[in-house]
């Protein structure tokens, strides 16, 4: 089953580096056209994470796929700037294609070990919540983007955090999935 509260910090860790960028994003579209992009975004990317992660288990044991927790602790010690400056068409494009350009890579490598174990009625519920924290952020980000200080903060300690946030991340993926269990038995 899955844990809201490690969804949530999935949630937040892997989008934590493009709350700055949904700043910019804010001052130049509407908010409904933000909340739309990014919203497409995060719908998309679960989608395929949960899928890529049925097709591995047809073929592959739960625990095995514990390893995936690799992936996120890799990226904590992985540097990937990767920016998008998208220009013209509609602003709910602009904003999912940036999303999609700048954390595909990284949603889809903490999210997949995340759900790989779901059903589909936890993966449903699972949509509902990042949908429901997706909004929130953006409604959260929108009053604060004003705030100089938040800003510098972002900037000096987001780096850090979010790197933190992955490796409890691929810690959680190694237990949950009964990769250490397993390794322990074998031991």
């Amino acid at each position: 089953m899955m844990h809201y509260g490690v969804l949530a910090l999935t949630f937040l860790s892997v989008n934590l580096d493009f709350f700055l960028m949904l700043v910019f994003l804010l001052k130049k579209y509407r908010l409904w056209q933000v909340l739309l992009g990014y919203l497409l975004g995060n719908l998309i990317l679960l989608t395929a994470s949960f899928f890529v992660g049925k097709a591995l288990t047809l073929f592959l044991p739960e625990w095995l796929l514990g390893f995936l927790g690799v992936l996120p602790i890799w990226l904590a010690f992985h540097d990937d700037d990767d920016t998008a400056d998208r220009a013209g068409g509609s602003p709910v494009i602009n904003v999912l294609v940036t999303y999609l350009a700048v954390c595909a890579g990284c949603n889809l490598s903490i999210f997949l070990p995340v759900l790989v174990g779901e059903s589909m009625v936890h993966f449903v519920m699972t949509l509902g919540f990042i949908g429901i924290l997706t909004m929130l952020v953006v409604l959260i980000i929108n009053q604060v983007a004003e705030i100089k200080a938040v800003q510098k903060q972002i900037a000096a300690h987001g780096e850090r955090l979010m790197k933190i946030c992955y490796v409890v991340i691929g810690l959680y993926v190694f237990w949950d999935s009964g990769l250490i269990s397993h390794l322990i038995a074998f031991l």
